[in-house]
């Protein structure tokens, strides 16, 4: 970060920015601030910011045209928009592994982790937000999900669409779902963990 520049980051965690704040004192990072707030309706600082980043955040608003014309209005003219997103559920290996283990295929109700895996879609919706120049650049990287098949399991087990699955099953057929997900998890591990293939993009936009 440029000297004199400061940045804001939001979380509607109160965990997350809790923890970003201790984060920032250990590491003596003075020009960040954070706060408990949804991007979705904050009221920013119009024409405040040069840059908007979110890492796998911003597949979950509820109204996200609404939602990035609210970071758009917090963004200079010209400001970019930068976000990581996930690909199609199939090209997640990760994702794929996981419901078929609790569930089979299907899935879970609930958030869509990929609702901004399509790139004409996503397009249309920065373009109705006030974006344009829309880029995206395909990520192939694997995931790491611990350093071993515990730690994996309880990695998992908070993910909402877990608790979901698990919810709807009944004792017996829960305990039989975790079974099939350390057997899946144990498959994955290797010498330095518990590793999945994925697929993400990096999308790039700037405002109008």
């Amino acid at each position: 970060m440029a000297q004199g520049s400061s940045a804001l980051g939001v979380d509607i965690s109160a965990s997350a920015i809790k923890r970003a704040r201790e984060l920032a004192r250990v590491q003596r990072v003075h020009n960040v601030t954070f706060d408990r707030a949804d991007a979705q309706v904050c009221r920013f600082p119009q024409e405040r910011f040069n840059l908007a980043i979110s890492r796998f955040g911003t597949m979950f608003f509820d109204d996200p045209v609404a939602a990035f014309t609210n970071v758009g209005r917090a963004l200079r003219p010209a400001g970019r928009l930068v976000m990581m997103v996930w690909q199609a559920h199939e090209r997640n290996e990760w994702d794929v592994a996981i419901h078929q283990s609790l569930a089979g295929p299907g899935g879970s109700a609930g958030p869509d982790p990929f609702s901004l895996a399509d790139p004409l879609a996503v397009t249309g919706i920065l373009e109705a937000a006030g974006f344009a120049g829309v880029t995206f650049t395909d990520v192939h990287e694997p995931v790491y999900y611990g350093p071993d098949v515990a730690a994996a399991i309880d990695w998992v087990r908070g993910f909402a669409c877990t608790g979901d699955i698990l919810s709807r099953l009944d004792p017996a057929a829960a305990a039989r779902a975790l079974g099939r997900l350390r057997e899946t998890l144990a498959a994955h591990m290797s010498g330095n963990g518990v590793w999945f293939d994925s697929r993400a993009w990096t999308v790039s936009a700037r405002r109008c």
